[in-house]
This record gives structure tokens, sequence and C-alpha cells, in this order.
């Protein structure tokens, strides 16, 4: 087995609060374990890449009124990102109560706001503190997604229902039909990306921190995002998506407190997690 090597460490490893961690081949990870419920963080370290997509990406649609215009972007500082979307186990366990329509502890849970979001993560936060729960801005959430690769996935030019959940009689590009399972499925059901993220294609929108807004054209450092807007961003698609909106680029927004049974979260953690609301 050949771990993935690190050319930027965390500060502290493994912290206080780490139930359990250790190195894999995807690299450092550490888990959290709260009434018996395990969540899983992955180190992401910092670095540059290209956000947005080509113009020649099949099925990329320059008219889309948040056009992926493609521009660098400099993530400085490393962080943490869970390796699932927050489950209804996780859910249940912090809230007290289960919004999801398609029921399953292991599932993730569904039918969340972006405001459901924060109060999920203020919760969690304010009993334990050094925790520094967060939304990715959508910065951090595209380039976690991609962990190193340009091309529409990080599986490459096309996927199928054996490596997204989605709409397959709306495959991708011309792509051939597959499975359309009309539902979510567990986490960790379908193959990870090179950083040991699950299911960032597909089976639900996940919500990051940002405004949506324009993307500029030039260069940019730790982006945080449009300073004010309607909609908050909702990225990789979901079980009831076509291909093309799966893609690592595709952009998506809604009110903050809308909440469908397509909508879920991914938890970060780090430097960032102050910002967390604004």
């Amino acid at each position: 087995m050949q771990i993935r090597e690190h050319k930027v460490f965390p500060d502290e490893f493994p912290e206080e609060w780490a139930s359990d961690w250790g190195e894999d081949e995807y690299g450092l990870w550490m888990g959290f374990t709260y009434k018996g419920v395990r969540q899983d963080f992955r180190w992401i370290e910092p670095g540059k890449f290209l956000m947005g997509s080509p113009e020649d990406e099949p099925e990329r649609d320059s008219s889309d009124v948040w056009a992926e215009t493609q521009h660098e972007v400099a993530l400085t500082q490393g962080f943490w990102l869970a390796d699932t979307t927050v489950t209804q186990a996780l859910w249940e366990a912090v809230m007290g109560d289960n919004p999801s329509h398609f029921k399953g502890e292991n599932r993730p849970v569904d039918q969340v706001s972006w405001e459901d979001a924060q109060r999920f993560i203020a919760k969690m936060n304010g009993m334990k503190a050094e925790l520094k729960l967060c939304l990715p801005t959508e910065a951090e959430w595209e380039y976690c997604c991609r962990a190193g690769t340009t091309t529409p996935f990080y599986f490459g030019e096309q996927i199928s229902s054996e490596l997204v959940n989605f709409d397959g009689n709306n495959p991708y590009n011309k792509g051939r039909k597959s499975e359309y399972r009309e539902k979510t499925v567990e986490v960790k059901s379908l193959p990870p990306n090179d950083w040991g993220l699950y299911e960032m294609h597909g089976n639900l929108w996940e919500w990051c921190q940002d405004w949506l807004g324009d993307y500029p054209a030039e260069p940019l450092v730790d982006p945080q995002g449009a300073e004010a807007g309607s909609r908050r961003v909702l990225r990789g698609g979901s079980w009831i998506s076509f291909g093309r909106f799966c893609r690592s680029a595709f952009r998506f927004g809604d009110g903050p407190s809308v909440g469908y049974d397509s909508y879920g979260f991914r938890l970060a953690r780090g430097h960032r997690a102050a910002r967390s609301g604004q």
C-alpha cells in the first residue's frame, strides 16, 4: 500500500479532541466520536489549482447566470474536511431529530437548509470549541473534489452509476445510461477520490459557506466568495441530477432557508471557523 506523501503537515497532530487518528494511502486523518457516532476528517494541504472549467468542456453552458470562468486559486493554509457528508446518525445525536426524507442512520442527512447546517455547526462548536467546525468555502470544496485532477469529474471524463449516485437515465456527454436509484445511498457506498473523500459527485448537493456570486477572471488567494447575495452555494449534484450537474466545476445556489431532499452538507474545520454564519 502506497501512502500519500505530504509536504505540509498540520500544526498539531493528533489534536486532543480526536478519538482516533492515523495515516493511510490517502493521507492523514482524525476521527471525532460523539455519542458513539464517528466522523472522520482528512488533512487537506494548501495548494494552487484552476477553479472553474475550460470553455471547451462538454456540456458546459457559458450562458449560465453564474459562469464557470476558469481562474487560478491559491489556498495558503491547510485545513481538515470530513470524508463524508453529515449522516443522519450524527445529526440525530447532536440535534435530537431527523428531518430526512430518505431515512437511514448511515445515509446523509437531507432536507437541511444552509441555516440548518449553521445551527448544527454552532451547537457542535458550543459543545467542543476546539473542533472549529465550519462549512468549506466554494473554492475549498472544488479543490477537494478535484483532488489534483483537471477533468470534468475526479474519475476522469465520464461517470456511471457504479461511481456516482445520479440520474443515470440522463448521462454526461453521450455516455451510456446506467441505474437511476431515485434516492440517496449510504455514505461510503461508492469509491472515494484520491484524497479519501466520498460522494463528492452526486448523492446530495452540498452547502458551502459562500454567497453565490460571479467569478473574477484574475487569480485569487484564499477567496471567500461574494460579500453579499440572496443564494448560498451548493456543489456536487445529487441523486436526482443529470450528469452535467455533477461536474467538479458546476455551480448552483439556493436561498439559505431552503432545504430539499437533495440538499445536505459536509463539515470542514480550521482557521475560518470564526466566520461561520456570516
